[in-house]
């Protein structure tokens, strides 16, 4: 399973390349990143390859300090909550600053580059 933040998916999107993310159960969604996706790619969330998960989220203090330490935004900061009352589960972010409160949280981020790589390697792409 995977948490999403806003910039994979449009980027993504943006490539043609959503059908990367069937690989995965299930891709939560925190409601700001549906949000931003929705103001700034609606036709992203209408891949029907992708089971989408629109969730909302608890509030962990260690997150809210890391969200003003790291300057992180909604979508980031909901991002990383549902990571944490998700055990196992990727945070797919392009934003550095998540990555490094991910790391701080032991949650394992990748990127939008991350998963075209992993594409490559498992020959579900073979360039773009």
């Amino acid at each position: 399973m995977v948490v999403a933040d806003a910039g994979p998916l449009i980027h993504l999107d943006e490539l043609n390349c959503l059908s990367l993310l069937a690989d995965f159960s299930e891709v939560r969604v925190p409601e700001a990143v549906w949000t931003e996706v929705l103001l700034h790619r609606p036709q992203t969330l209408e891949c029907t390859q992708v089971r989408w998960m629109k969730c909302s989220t608890k509030i962990s203090k260690e997150v809210a300090t890391l969200a003003q330490i790291y300057t992180l935004h909604a979508g980031e900061y909901e991002a990383l909550n549902l990571c944490i009352t998700c055990p196992g589960a990727w945070l797919l972010t392009d934003d550095a600053a998540a990555r490094l409160a991910a790391k701080v949280l032991d949650i394992r981020a990748h990127g939008s580059l991350g998963l075209l790589i992993r594409a490559i390697r498992r020959q579900q792409l073979t360039g773009l």
